[in-house]
């Protein structure tokens, strides 16, 4: 039973929350303020960073997009190239003044930096444009906020939002004075509830952290169950809009939420699904990651990728239509080293999505680069697909079992007839893959087995003989 929140809680959940005069429909004004390479090479941003790999307009493209995914209505985006990052405003004194101009001209009620602003900065924009401004990581927070279904979700996005907010409390507070008397040691009004807050919100966060424990508890004895069944875990990871809950809808006939539209998924799912030649799995959608991910979020979101980090396959969609999409991969690998997923060749399966859209030269140029035409379904090459379409599923299937296969051990082990407990424990616990009985009823199976089954296997199966070795 849920108990009930005390008003400094229910205050601090509001705070939580997404923000209430961040309305759908609000005319909002997108500025990208963008390193320029020297400045960026000042910085350690290195040419193979996933920022110098990605386009200017692409980045703006996808603030602009992240702002629509909220219903907010962007007026206008704009580029702010920016030299050398202010301390008090981020921007030059004279973009902060031109943008002013466009923001009064234009009667914007918010604009949304597409950078990661520090409380001071952020202060100081909102007095230089007399409108509310936020940046990537408050965008990001908003629109999670929003799609959290599960109590799980819930809690992680909250939890988030409160240790952004913990460094954001002074400007909740502008209009209480600071001090008292002329002494410096006796706090105003305002640094008392600035520090009550500060209390509170910790006070929560420590809660919930609790209460995500539970859960995480619950999702492993899940997880030890499902471990129980000889069903390996497909994980699908990308980008976010990459098509993953699209081939997800496909590959297992389910009905998950899929648009045109970043972050349109963000509480896992998961199914069991069957592949052609019988061998069924776990199939998990997961959320899309994004470029300059909040370090809260991939912290919170940690038990949501649980089935991430157990999974035995990997499959990386990725769009490649899109122009960034070398630089998209970059930031999927650079989040799931920072979890400490392993992302070696033999655990992912690279899925190059959205076919359809692409031109006939590109698509030809990319199926050779795939191998898709060769008869190798163990190859460790990308595939080609269209999820929307169905284009290259086949050979996506086909090269999940045959990973599936590479990963398990196969033995032939004979069975006398009267032995029907240890024919159903091969049943139970590992894939039968053939089976032949002779006329007095003896069997001869080939089985494949998990690694983590394969002792206890071993243990009561003594004679067994393996067949091939796990590569």
């Amino acid at each position: 039973m849920t108990e009930p929140m005390t008003p400094g809680e229910a205050r601090l959940q509001a705070m939580a929350a997404p923000e209430g005069d961040i309305a759908a429909a609000t005319h909002t004004l997108v500025v990208g303020p963008y390193l320029g390479r020297a400045a960026a090479a000042a910085r350690g941003n290195s040419d193979g960073s996933p920022e110098a790999l990605r386009s200017t307009e692409a980045r703006l493209d996808e603030a602009a997009g992240l702002a629509a995914a909220i219903e907010l209505d962007v007026v206008e985006a704009i580029v702010a190239p920016v030299q050398r990052i202010r301390p008090s405003t981020y921007l030059g004194k004279g973009r902060v003044e031109e943008l002013a101009g466009v923001i009064r001209a234009r009667e914007i009620g918010l604009v949304v930096m597409d950078c990661a602003l520090s409380p001071v900065q952020q202060r100081n924009l909102e007095k230089a444009f007399g409108c509310k401004v936020i940046d990537r990581t408050g965008l990001i927070l908003e629109i999670f906020g929003r799609r959290a279904s599960t109590r799980e979700g819930t809690l992680q996005v909250e939890h988030a939002h409160l240790a952004y907010q913990k460094s954001r409390l002074v400007r909740s507070w502008t209009h209480l004075e600071r001090q008292r008397g002329g002494f410096g040691f006796l706090g105003g009004p305002g640094e008392t509830q600035i520090e009550a807050d500060r209390r509170m919100i910790q006070e929560r966060m420590t809660k919930i952290e609790r209460e995500l424990d539970s859960v995480t508890r619950t999702r492993g004895l899940h997880r030890q169950s499902r471990a129980r069944v000889p069903y390996p875990i497909v994980a699908l990871v990308g980008y976010t809009n990459a098509g993953k809950s699209t081939l997800f809808n496909t590959l297992t006939n389910a009905q998950v939420m899929a648009q045109d539209m970043l972050f349109a998924t963000l509480d896992p799912t998961a199914r069991a699904t069957k592949l052609p030649h019988g061998e069924t799995v776990i199939l998990s959608d997961t959320v899309g990651f994004i470029s300059e991910l909040p370090t809260s979020l991939i912290a919170a979101f940690r038990a949501t990728l649980e089935d991430v980090i157990h999974a035995d396959i990997l499959l990386h969609v990725r769009d490649v239509s899109h122009v960034d999409s070398a630089a998209q991969a970059e930031d999927v690998g650079s989040v799931l080293r920072e979890l400490g997923i392993e992302t070696s060749a033999s655990r992912i399966i690279e899925v190059w999505n959205k076919a359809d859209l692409l031109d006939a030269d590109e698509r030809t140029r990319l199926l050779n680069l795939s191998g898709q035409g060769r008869s190798d379904r163990d190859s460790d090459a990308p595939v080609l697909v269209s999820a929307l379409t169905g284009e290259g599923l086949g050979v996506l299937t086909a090269r999940i079992e045959a990973r599936i296969a590479r990963q398990r051990s196969t033995f032939a082990v004979v069975l006398p007839p009267e032995d029907g407990a240890a024919l159903h424990w091969l049943y139970e616990n590992a894939e039968v893959l053939d089976r032949r009985e002779e006329e007095g009823g003896t069997m001869h199976l080939a089985i494949r087995i998990a690694p983590e089954k394969e002792p206890r296997f071993l243990n009561r199966f003594e004679g067994a003989r393996r067949l091939n070795r796990v590569s």
